[in-house]
């Protein structure tokens, strides 16, 4: 049985109608959808002296540095033994790498802004290859002779192809000519356009709303990430740990760091004992202390629960995170430069601009770690 005479049965323009309804719902999007891993690999990396990531693949060279840039964009996901090496080299817990997106306080749009990162987003694009997805499901569903082994054979459609359409995992324009060719005889259709009017007809009518709630969306992308996570995090806590040299005195007397920190109004943080301590990196001087974030200033990428190892032996480079010593109490900014190579501290929330240069130098504080208990 070839492609032509198969395109003869009568199936697919009038089994996808068939089912008509009346005002059909809009169609679901979701624009992050590439993200399936966001994590503070980016923050981590710049608190440990590696402002852009090439270094850090220069000193990783087991991973690649087109797979841990995808690591680190969130569009892969790591495994426990690549967390474990990236966190090693920079003397920190694997467990500091992953972040919760289950916490209320993580939004996605702003991990993804904090990067710069401009996603490929085109919705009607996106909407076009859902309807597709729904409309091919629903051929293959009504037509029992459309198996994987027809699909490849007779069409030239190989499996991983037609999990790639059925899930909408590309838009149409991105297909070649020849798979597009190949969907359009499955489809009973003439040409593109024609497939485009047959599933925008089919979508009015309400045949595909069914198919298209089976769609893998925002929800099942969220599930799927946390689940990912969670797997991660009781793999290194199961991991067998590296035996560690022991300390030296010097390093044994600053073991534990005291923490401080208490919300203040305007994103300030009291200098007062949280009440706890954690254990100092090696990188950390004889005066350095820990000041716990309390809210999201930084936003999400920074949590209200994590803690900053804060040395004010040490100025902070551009790129980096610094503790401001105000009257009131301590205010986190990350620091940026401008052209003339002036220094500026940012907030979020709330929303302000410090010029870094204007301040008594006693008063700025490097962060040289963090973590995220």
């Amino acid at each position: 049985m070839d492609a032509t005479a198969r395109r003869g049965a009568p199936r697919a323009r009038g089994a996808l109608i068939a089912s008509a309804g009346n005002d059909a719902p809009a169609i679901p999007l979701d624009p992050y959808r590439s993200i399936v891993f966001p994590n503070h690999l980016r923050e981590q990396r710049r608190l440990h002296g590696f402002s852009a990531l090439l270094g850090l693949s220069a000193a990783l060279p087991a991973i690649p540095y087109i797979r841990l840039s995808k690591i680190e964009r969130g569009e892969v996901v790591a495994r426990a033994d690549e967390l474990q090496a990236i966190a090693d080299l920079l003397g920190i817990s694997p467990v500091d790498l992953l972040l919760d997106i289950e916490d209320p306080a993580f939004d996605m749009a702003h991990w993804v802004a904090q990067r710069g990162q401009q996603l490929e987003f085109d919705p009607p694009a996106e909407q076009l290859a859902i309807l597709l997805a729904a409309a091919f499901r629903k051929t293959r569903q009504v037509d029992r002779d459309l198996p994987l082994a027809v699909l490849e054979s007779v069409y030239g459609l190989p499996p991983v192809i037609v999990s790639r359409i059925e899930n909408a995992v590309k838009t149409p324009d991105r297909w070649n000519a020849t798979t597009l060719r190949a969907i359009c005889a499955v489809m009973d259709v003439a040409d593109f356009d024609a497939l485009v009017q047959t599933v925008r007809e089919a979508h009015a009518a309400g045949a595909l709303d069914t198919w298209i709630e089976r769609l893998p969306g925002e929800a099942s992308r969220r599930r799927r990430t946390a689940e990912r996570v969670a797997d991660l995090r009781k793999q290194l806590s199961s991991a067998t740990p590296v035996p560690q040299a022991p300390p030296t005195p010097a390093a044994d007397a600053r073991a534990l760091l005291t923490v401080y920190g208490a919300p203040l109004a305007d994103g300030l943080i009291a200098a007062t004992p949280a009440g706890f301590t954690i254990a100092a990196p090696p990188a950390a001087g004889p005066a350095s202390f820990g000041v716990r974030m309390c809210r999201a200033t930084l936003g999400a990428g920074m949590p209200a629960h994590a803690v900053l190892v804060v040395d004010p032996d040490v100025f902070p480079a551009p790129g980096a995170l610094a503790v401001l010593r105000e009257d009131a109490g301590f205010r986190v900014v990350s620091i940026g430069v401008d052209r003339n190579g002036m220094m500026t501290g940012y907030s979020a929330q709330p929303d302000k601009q410090i010029p870094i240069d204007a301040l008594d130098p006693a008063a700025v504080l490097a962060v040289i770690a963090a973590y995220f208990p």
